[in-house]
């Protein structure tokens, strides 16, 4: 939530951080007159901060001398992400009069990633807003794939917790369920059918058991007895 905060507000008004890494001043006043009333960049939200620490843009001014070099380093990596780099004038893109100088360490190109270059000695207000407000697309640019980014894994995750919760609870719906009865099979109802019929064994077994003689009648008649 406050991440797209940020960006929406950062595309809406970004805030310019200005470093002379050894300018002869003219662009520095031509950077001036594009923040006056004459010019108004401000209408675009641009604004000037003293901080780079608050800054969405940062524009860099003079040849980047090596005195200068590590200082400028020092300051850009104290912008937070997202930000945009913009060189205005000859001289930080090629050193221009100063090239080839011993005390110039510029290109700025070789150190940082640029993303805006305005030429000239020094840049005319209208370009140097043209390339404020190229900056400030490519800044809305790397604020949405940033958003776009963050927002990437949470998707991810909130993806896998229905699964992550159906298997955790099938092993409680599994373990709650009454157990079925597994299918007889031929061989294990043979018992059954065995345990089922004693009665034939018993009988099989009382008829083998002799029967007991036939008690002899009570009277028997005498051989010779009454005519």
């Amino acid at each position: 939530m406050f991440e797209k905060l940020i960006s929406e507000s950062a595309g809406k008004s970004p805030w310019l951080f200005h470093i002379n890494a050894g300018s002869c001043n003219g662009c520095d006043i031509e950077l001036v007159a594009v923040l006056t009333p004459r010019f108004d960049a401000e209408r675009l939200g641009f604004r000037l901060t003293g901080s780079p620490r608050q800054a969405d843009i940062v524009v860099v001014t003079g040849p980047v001398t090596k005195q200068s070099l590590p200082r400028v380093l020092r300051a850009i990596s104290q912008v937070p992400e997202p930000r945009c780099i913009v060189t205005m004038g000859s001289c930080p893109q090629s050193g221009n009069v100063f090239r080839g100088s011993y005390s110039i360490a510029g290109p700025l190109s070789k150190y940082v990633d640029v993303d805006v270059d305005v030429a000239g000695c020094a840049p005319k207000p209208e370009a140097v807003i043209d390339g404020l407000a190229l900056a400030l697309k490519i800044l809305q640019e790397k604020s949405a794939k940033r958003s776009k980014a963050a927002k990437a894994p949470a998707a991810k995750a909130e993806a896998t917790a229905p699964e992550t919760k159906a298997a955790e609870a099938a092993p409680e719906k599994a373990e709650a369920a009454p157990a079925e009865p597994a299918a007889s099979t031929p061989a294990e109802a043979a018992p059954t059918t065995a345990a089922e019929a004693p009665a034939p064994e018993t009988e099989a077994q009382v008829s083998e058991v002799p029967a007991p003689e036939a008690a002899a009648p009570a009277s028997e008649p005498a051989e010779g007895g009454n005519n």
